[in-house]
């Protein structure tokens, strides 16, 4: 959840002309298009940026609401590595997830690990989504929400849970008074509506979309809306579409249990290293015991119970992160040294518990875009239930989208994202993948006419092409190339085997798996 990539660029505004609307059903699954608009030619200028010096940035006015084109402008920040080969294939928009995740940044990272000659034939276009990052306004309910040290987010006691209660409730009722004019906008389907005006500005019949996350929700959709404007769409670990929102957190709770217990496993592993036991169950024994400790006595008044779980869940996200991971829980257990500990709450739960701007965003969206249980005595039998079976994360993920229960807008409905009017897609699924788990890409394969489902065997990360895998990213190059497929027949297309779990970081190999990836620092989380 947290880390975004930082907002790059300050362009100058592009005013857009009249842009028409997707009906108001819309949110039903209706695929009627916008009718034409008339929009400004954009401006781009160099990013204010250095990893990628060819990454250049523009903005786009839309209107707030797409059903009236007179309402009020709001401002989508874009970003462009613009394509240099005579052989032209048009935009490649990319979004990183989340929902809040910035994608400004991930243009600039796709153009740069794509091989030279396919990146040369795209103009790869990020872009900031509504109320995210450098887009304006940028929403930030409440400032310093996840400040330390929050409740224990297991509600043992009524106490607990009233304090959590408080919390959630304190951030909806924050957010209706920041913007109420706002949040009845901030979804997927505005969001897809924006990534139309942005193909309109960019002067494309069609285009060619790659989206991580939360990313290939906004993708099918958009699809769904615009068949005919779709060219090429590369979904990576996939968010299944029938479980919008409730349920599909409930699905990610046992998945990142799984994927926990995966690390505990990793470590019992390296014992020589770490010095925690060659027991999984023990060693998992241990962290719980550290948690119990944490929650009566803080780490530096700052890694309670709830920060240690902010610290840990990323590693669900990214074994690249287990080695530091690893020395941090030894030196608490063995030591009883919590320096190591601190410090990776201050690495990584930045990344997992999102920018107050992201979590803004990510509340906003997932709580407008379909209906969440109104009744707290059902969040509450429902999460005692998954807590039973998978506690790692049941709780804290639950207060983290317990906004949702007090909500100040009304909900719309899931997308229907079954589609037969698009070309291939290629679908990207790692079978462990704890954030969007392996049964919403076979679901959404099932959706998708025609598409091709790339399966890493054994893989826990998310977001898992341009991670270093050759054999997922030879089939990403060869249908940017030229749109070929893989197809078996079967349920699965093709298959690539896992990279190797990462070394604890005194050996060379560690050098190389367990750094973190420059895209697990983009990539939103919790999406």
């Amino acid at each position: 959840m947290k880390k975004r990539a930082a907002a790059l660029c300050g362009a100058a505004a592009v005013v857009a002309g009249m842009i028409t609307s997707i009906p108001a059903d819309a949110s039903s699954g209706s695929a009627t298009a916008p009718r034409t608009a008339q929009t400004a030619k954009l401006s781009w200028k160099k990013c204010a940026t250095t990893a990628y010096p060819t990454l250049q940035c523009a903005s786009l006015e839309v209107p707030l609401d797409h059903s009236n084109p007179y309402s009020e402008r709001i401002t989508l920040a874009l970003s462009r590595v613009p394509h240099t080969a005579k052989k032209y294939q048009g935009p490649l928009l990319v979004n990183p997830g989340g929902p809040g995740g910035s994608g400004l940044t991930l243009a600039g990272y796709v153009a740069s690990a794509l091989p030279k000659a396919v990146a040369a034939q795209y103009d790869v276009i990020g872009f900031d989504p509504r109320g995210v990052g450098a887009s304006k306004p940028a929403l930030d309910c409440k400032p310093g929400y996840f400040d330390p040290v929050r409740p224990d987010s297991v509600p043992s006691t009524p106490a607990l849970e009233r304090a959590n209660l408080a919390r959630a409730e304190s951030f909806a009722t924050a957010c209706a008074t920041k913007y109420a004019k706002l949040l009845p906008y901030i979804d997927t389907v505005s969001a897809v509506q924006d990534m139309d005006a942005i193909r309109h500005a960019l002067g494309a019949r069609q285009i060619n979309y790659f989206g991580y996350s939360y990313g290939t929700y906004l993708g099918a959709v958009y699809a769904k809306f615009y068949p005919d404007r779709v060219r090429r769409l590369v979904l990576d670990s996939i968010v299944d579409p029938t479980g919008v929102w409730y349920e599909d957190n409930l699905t990610q709770d046992y998945a990142f249990n799984d994927r926990h217990l995966a690390f505990m496993s990793w470590v019992a592993k390296h014992n020589s290293t770490y010095k925690l036991g060659t027991d999984p169950a023990g060693i998992e024994a241990k962290w719980y015991a550290m948690r119990a400790a944490l929650a009566k006595k803080p780490a530096d008044k700052k890694v309670g119970a709830s920060e240690l779980e902010d610290t840990f869940i990323p590693g669900g996200y990214y074994n690249g992160y287990w080695p530091y991971l690893a020395e941090a829980f030894a030196a608490y257990v063995n030591d009883k040294n919590a320096d190591p500990l601190v410090e990776a709450y201050d690495n990584f739960a930045a990344i997992d518990a999102a920018g107050d701007n992201g979590y803004s965003v990510y509340a906003s969206v997932q709580c407008r875009d379909a209906a969440w249980p109104r009744d707290w005595d059902q969040w509450r039998e429902d999460n005692w239930a998954v807590y039973e079976k998978a506690p790692f994360m049941a709780w804290s993920n639950a207060w983290y989208n317990a906004p949702c229960a007090f909500w100040p807008t009304r909900s719309l409905h899931p997308v229907d994202v079954a589609n037969d009017a698009i070309p291939p897609a290629l679908l990207f699924q790692a079978t462990n993948d704890a954030a969007t788990p392996y049964e919403g890409g076979v679901t959404v394969h099932n959706l998708l006419a025609d598409s091709s489902l790339v399966v890493e065997q054994g893989g826990g990360n998310h977001g898992i092409s341009l991670s270093g895998n050759a054999c997922l990213d030879k089939y990403l190059a060869a249908y940017l190339t030229d749109g070929k497929v893989p197809r078996s027949g079967g349920e699965i297309d093709a298959v690539c085997e896992t990279l190797p779990d990462p070394k604890p970081l005194s050996t060379k190999a560690a050098s190389t798996t367990s750094r973190g990836s420059t895209l697990h620092g983009i990539l939103g989380y919790r999406g």
